[in-house]
């Protein structure tokens, strides 16, 4: 239930279910995905109450870092050659009936990327999940002996790893394209971002996101055109227009299933109602 729906679910696009660490690690990791934010995910399960889970959870996270290459295969294999990831964290979500304390406060000093759910399923096969704790947003983090808050000093390394890895910017992607594209780019910009100071600017390698509690439109900047995904169901599109597309079985760079391809004013202009639609589908 959960593969089938990760996306409304946790934001996430599914790359792999009972994942082999291979024969010397001997394990199995239930679910491996990619966020929008194109981290890898993994995802481990438990029936019953067990410390063991999250312990077996870091297991594959401590693996998962050693063996990128088995990922980024399965990724492209799965989602296409254009996906791209994304290293400087990796996201493990543990779901289970319900956790010790103990689990609890062993998770907030880690200082890793760990998600607690626990869950519920009713016999009408109706899946209850509630967030328990999320480290990356933990108002209360314990200090360790030196004093120093582990959080913080894994929010460093983090920050250090980004670093070291690559940061995109806007401009990067505007540099050798023409002056019209150039325009044009800044032209959905500035609509964009017009709809709602909160929608976050992300550029990434191959195209930039804007999102709110998850992708609205990813845009990719091309020498004569501009490429927009956004997060629409084209089953849902009475009229599609000419520049549109759906893209569901189209690999492509980025998130959202409607493809747009603007290169002019005009096409701009049809494509606004699209990006508004995209907006407040995802809810801003």
């Amino acid at each position: 239930m959960i593969e089938k729906n990760l996306g409304p679910v946790f934001n996430c696009r599914f790359v792999a279910t009972e994942f082999s660490t291979g024969s010397v690690h001997a394990g199995r990791i239930d679910t491996l995905a990619l966020s929008e934010e194109c981290h890898p995910v993994i995802i481990e399960y438990k029936k019953v109450e067990s410390s063991e889970l999250i312990n077996q959870s870091l297991f594959y996270l401590h693996w998962l870092q050693d063996h990128q290459g088995d990922f980024e295969i399965a990724v492209q294999n799965r989602i296409g050659s254009e996906a791209e990831v994304d290293w400087t964290d990796i996201r493990v979500i543990c779901i289970a009936p319900n956790y010790k304390r103990y689990d609890i406060h062993a998770v907030q000093v880690m200082g890793a990327n760990i998600e607690l759910w626990k869950y519920r399923l009713f016999e009408n096969e109706t899946l209850y999940l509630e967030e328990v704790f999320q480290a990356s947003v933990s108002s209360s983090p314990a200090v360790s002996s030196d004093g120093k808050n582990p959080v913080m000093v894994e929010a460093g390394k983090k920050a250090a790893r980004t670093r070291a890895t690559a940061i995109y910017t806007f401009d990067e992607h505007l540099e050798g394209k023409p002056k019209e594209i150039e325009d044009l780019a800044l032209a959905v910009q500035e609509f964009i971002t017009d709809l709602d100071p909160a929608i976050e600017e992300v550029p990434k390698k191959h195209y930039i996101a804007y999102k709110g509690s998850q992708n609205i439109v990813c845009v990719q900047v091309q020498q004569r055109r501009l490429r927009l995904y956004l997060k629409v169901d084209p089953d849902t599109i009475e009229d599609m227009p000419d520049i549109a597309r759906d893209v569901r079985e189209i690999g492509h760079y980025g998130t959202g299933d409607l493809e747009l391809s603007v290169s002019n004013a005009d096409e701009l202009e049809i494509t606004k109602p699209f990006i508004e639609l995209a907006y407040q589908r995802v809810g801003g």
